[in-house]
């Protein structure tokens, strides 16, 4: 027996919703694979991806039958005790990566506040109060609570607040000799993301992570990654740092693990973990039943030949279709990302107007993201078929002709 529903509309969410966002004008109310159907019947390709976190689409039947299966037997217990679906995923997770230890949360800013905090208790621990600076990126994006996005180094979202969180410095991204120059022994971390989701899909170079690594091991810092856009094999990799060869000490996860349910994981050594003991740090719903189910599953459909070695592939259907694009209509000046990250890099004419392309888009019937106002930035399924990619790209192509012929 389903439950009767009070009609809503999209204007409901101007009297009810707190006005921190603006969604679009349309209400989607149902998905399927890489297919939105709003409440009108009017069906979209989705290339945005839920901001890379719908990893297997919509409704993959995989994902519904694990979210079911766990729905009828335990939805919650708290962290008092444990539960299969966590010690399963915890156990998949770390034989898979680096980890040998997982905290589970609901997000990916929990997971960084984890990891931001683990990085100060551990200096904190061995090396005196002292040692407690971090170092992150200008334009890098690590959450909305107070301690994240004071990390992050993008000043719109954390002035405002209140004094931030102290001992904070921001180095340009990809910059060997700043990173040098700001890091000393009173450096408790560097926090990376292997490619800058927010901050206009841009991949790291190599040789800057390498520097990372090498100049955190001189100075007795932690690596941490944020790798809750670019992880669970949004790049072709199940984590972005096994195509660097680059190994963190502390890495985030979140997004693309749920594929659509809440979860957040921070993955880090037995040496570190060590150092969040009982009552140091906690979470009311991490490790949650139905979370885990779902993200095992996740984990289980992706971290496999087939779909990584096919999110490669289909990063090379879009990023030519996106060049012949560029090229045909003068909009972009570059296509760079990884795997199914992709970021359109508007030409010097069209800077600053992302947003006019997402609306052009959504007009077309296609759903995509900016990445800050300069780049158009392309996050769907790891799964999503050859025709939903040339549909979505033809739709694509009607909304930059909208734009440069307006």
């Amino acid at each position: 027996m389903s439950a009767s529903h009070t009609p809503v509309e999209r204007a409901d969410f101007d009297k009810v919703i707190v006005p921190s966002y603006a969604p679009a004008a349309f209400v989607p109310v149902r998905g399927l694979g890489s297919r939105v159907w709003d409440q009108s019947g009017r069906e979209l390709v989705d290339l945005a991806g839920g901001i890379a976190v719908n990893s297997l689409g919509h409704a993959h039947p995989a994902l519904v039958e694990a979210l079911t299966e766990q729905a009828g037997l335990l939805w919650h217990i708290s962290n008092v005790f444990t539960n299969e679906p966590a010690l399963r995923l915890a156990k998949k997770l770390t034989a898979a990566t680096f980890a040998d230890r997982v905290f589970f949360c609901n997000s990916g800013a929990e997971a960084n506040e984890a990891a931001f905090k683990l990085a100060r208790r551990y200096a904190h621990n061995l090396f005196g109060a002292e040692k407690h600076e971090i170092i992150a990126a200008t334009n890098s994006f690590h959450g909305r609570t107070l301690f994240t996005v004071s990390v992050g180094g993008q000043p719109k979202y954390s002035d405002g607040f209140g004094p931030k969180i102290q001992g904070i410095t921001h180095v340009p991204y990809n910059d060997i000799e700043a990173l040098k120059a700001a890091i000393s022994d009173k450096t408790c971390a560097v926090v990376l993301e292997p490619i800058q989701g927010e901050g206009g899909v841009l991949p790291a170079d190599r040789a800057y992570l390498e520097a990372a690594r090498a100049l955190c091991d001189q100075h007795h810092a932690l690596l941490v990654f944020d790798e809750v856009q670019s992880g669970m094999g949004r790049t072709g990799s199940l984590y972005a740092y096994m195509e660097y060869g680059v190994t963190p000490d502390v890495l985030t996860s979140a997004k693309s693990l749920g594929g659509g349910f809440p979860i957040g994981a921070m993955l880090t050594t037995e040496k570190l973990a060590a150092h969040l003991s009982v009552g140091v740090h906690g979470t009311t719903y991490g490790g949650n039943p139905l979370a885990c189910a779902v993200a095992e599953r996740v984990l289980d459909v992706v971290n496999t030949p087939e779909v990584l070695q096919g999110v490669k592939a289909k990063h090379e259907r879009f990023a030519a279709r996106l060049r012949e694009m560029g090229e045909r209509y003068g909009v972009f000046s570059g296509v760079r990302g990884a795997g199914l990250l992709i970021g359109g890099v508007l030409a010097e004419a069209y800077k600053g107007r992302a947003k006019d392309f997402v609306d052009a888009a959504e007009k077309e019937a296609l759903m995509i993201l900016q990445a800050g106002p300069d780049v158009l930035r392309l996050a769907p399924s790891l799964v999503i078929d050859d025709a939903d990619i040339d549909e979505g790209l033809a739709r694509l192509e009607r909304a930059i002709a909208r734009v440069v012929q307006a």
